[in-house]
């Protein structure tokens, strides 16, 4: 047998497929994988907790500190006056667990879940130190810097910051990929304290020599398990290495999997563990049911849902297939918008805006927006695609039932996904209510009833009469008379004149395709004719002109050419030059003509 034939033959690789319980000859390995004998199916035993993990377990059993408010542990009072403007008067769990570590200076690794309070945890103390620091700042050389996975994440923590920041004078910009990079290159360029980034962007302006990570004081990653997800690690391991060895860090996770524990053993100096009990595990609290359909039906299924009177958020796996599903819903009669990594910010931002009015109703999303997606009132949550693991489908179902309020989590699956959907909900800790639907079913009805109706979008002041059209143009001649009548000054062909002036003021007559000059007609010149300082006269004619010896020449209108006398009482005269519909030619007067 060949030397690479064990590459070819699927019995050698470790692909995962079925064993018929027999060995393949002395010395073979089983179908099962490479070294691991036995039956494919049997689940791997579960990996020994780290000792991070254990730490962080044994933080649960800390007592929770007492109540207690933002001034008592040590936030400054300018800060405790934003926050209360804001209607923020009392610290979550993270945050009071939190807080008096990190604004000690005291490296902080967190546990939290998504929409815990995490962006404050970390928020108000680097605010807080940056705050306090003197010297200008400096081109290209933030203080602080926040990694978090995805544009919309970024966005939001930025929100939350700058306001604040602008209490204490510290000024917050935001680095990620989808946006103009030269806006993002002139913001540090003319100085900024705290950067809020996404490690792929910044990495490309590290490279650019646009910014430098040498004045760092302190550095947060935020969502460090999804960053794992991404890929970002690698990444994330590059910017720490630039970040000077003695700054503040912290990092905050849901989990330690995935190598985000090495990422904290190599980078945070005996960090202080701190851990809010996940008991609100986001997407739990929902009521969550499973829509067992024929593919050919699904569209046709969602769709039927998407017209429910509620906001209703479907998620899909790639790209193209949100694009395809925002798409045929809208053809179907729903309007629907789509969020993805296809589209710059500026169109995302537009897209999650309406959403949260509520105009559309429905937003298509891919998995990596899930977790950037923050957006009440959202009633239902759609997984027209099945999640990649139970931790993207609590992230996903977690867009609904927050804060207490009620919400229902959807899946529609087809018969050859049943076996995959039911591992996830397993392993999320969910029992989800099973119906076989389709089209018409009273299930589906029910979901497609379901909600509070988003109020109708104000109403808008009605366009002026003119907007949007252009006003008719007035053609009448003004001080004159139009083709054929009698002239006020002069008439033009197809055109309006101005004649007559008073004294010292100019006259012009004019007509609309060409002009005279000295020994021939010109289209579209003009001639300038002067008798004094006092008065002069503009005049074009129609299409010919007059010749020196006052003939008309070719091209020139019947009826000869002059024009009305209108300054000081002499006649002035353009060079020659004829109106049609003049009534009274004139010969120009030799003295009055200027040279052309």
């Amino acid at each position: 047998m060949p030397q690479n034939a064990a590459r070819r033959d699927p019995a050698r690789r470790g692909n995962g497929g079925a064993s018929s319980g027999r060995r393949n000859g002395p010395g073979r390995r089983s179908q099962a994988g490479r070294g691991s004998p036995g039956r494919s199916n049997t689940p791997r035993p579960p990996a020994a907790p780290s000792a991070l993990e254990l730490a962080l377990t044994a933080a649960l059993a800390v007592p929770a500190p007492p109540a207690t408010t933002f001034r008592e542990l040590g936030i400054p009072g300018p800060l405790v006056s934003a926050l209360a403007q804001r209607g923020i008067d009392a610290p979550f769990a993270i945050q009071a667990r939190a807080l008096p570590d990190a604004l000690a200076g005291r490296d902080v690794l967190g546990r939290a879940q998504t929409g815990s309070g995490k962006t404050l945890a970390f928020g108000l103390p680097m605010l807080a130190r940056l705050s306090g620091a003197s010297g200008p700042r400096r081109e290209k050389a933030p203080r602080g810097l926040v990694l978090v996975p995805t544009r919309e994440l970024a966005q939001q923590v930025a929100d939350v910051l700058t306001p604040l920041g602008r209490a204490v004078g510290v000024t917050v910009t935001t680095v990620y990929g989808g946006a103009p990079m030269g806006r993002q290159i002139d913001q540090l360029r003319r100085g900024v304290d705290i950067v809020v980034a996404t490690p792929g962007r910044l990495i490309d302006l590290l490279d650019r020599h646009s910014c430098s990570l040498a004045r760092i004081e302190i550095s947060v990653i935020d969502e460090a398990d999804h960053m794992a997800d991404l890929g970002f690690l690698p990444a994330v391991s590059r910017i720490l290495d630039d970040t000077p060895a003695g700054g503040q860090r912290m990092l905050f996770s849901a989990t330690l999997d995935r190598d985000v524990d090495k990422l904290v053993t190599r980078y945070l100096n005996e960090p202080a563990l701190h851990a809010v009990a996940p008991s609100d595990e986001p997407g739990v609290a929902a009521d969550h049911q499973v829509f067992v359909l024929p593919a050919a039906d699904k569209v046709a299924i969602a769709t039927e849902i998407a017209a429910r009177p509620d906001r209703t958020l479907f998620f899909v796996r790639t790209k193209h297939g949100a694009a395809r599903l925002a798409k045929q819903l809208t053809n179907a009669g729903v309007p629907a918008a789509a969020i993805h990594g296809n589209l710059n910010q500026n169109q995302r931002q537009r897209a999650l805006g309406a959403f949260t009015a509520g105009h559309p109703r429905v937003l298509v999303a891919t998995d990596v927006a899930a977790r950037g997606l923050d957006i009440d009132d959202v009633g239902l949550v759609v997984h027209f695609d099945p999640p990649n693991d139970h931790k993207d489908y609590l992230h996903r179902s977690g867009r609904t039932a927050r804060a207490g309020a009620s919400g229902t989590v959807l899946a529609l699956v087809d018969p050859a996904q049943v076996r995959e959907v039911a591992r996830l909900h397993d392993a999320a800790g969910v029992t989800p209510v099973s119906h076989q639907v389709q089209t018409g079913h009273h299930a589906v009805r029910e979901i497609a009833t379901s909600g509070t109706p988003v109020p109708p979008p104000p109403a808008t002041r009605p366009a002026p009469p003119e907007y949007g059209t252009r006003p008719a143009r007035d053609r009448s001649p003004r001080g004159g008379s139009s083709r054929g009548g009698p002239p006020r000054g002069g008439s033009s062909r197809g055109a309006s004149s101005r004649g007559g002036s008073a004294h010292g003021a100019p006259s012009y007559a004019g007509s609309s395709r060409g002009g005279s000059s000295r020994g021939g007609s010109s289209r579209g010149m003009t001639q300038y004719s002067t008798s004094s300082p006092a008065a002069a006269t503009y005049s074009t004619s129609s299409r010919g002109g007059t010749a020196p010896n006052g003939n008309p020449s070719p091209g020139s209108a019947p009826g000869g050419g002059a024009q009305r006398d209108a300054a000081l009482g002499g006649a002035v005269a353009s060079r020659g030059g004829s109106v049609r519909g003049s009534r009274r030619p004139t010969r120009p007067r030799p003295e009055l003509r200027q040279a052309g």
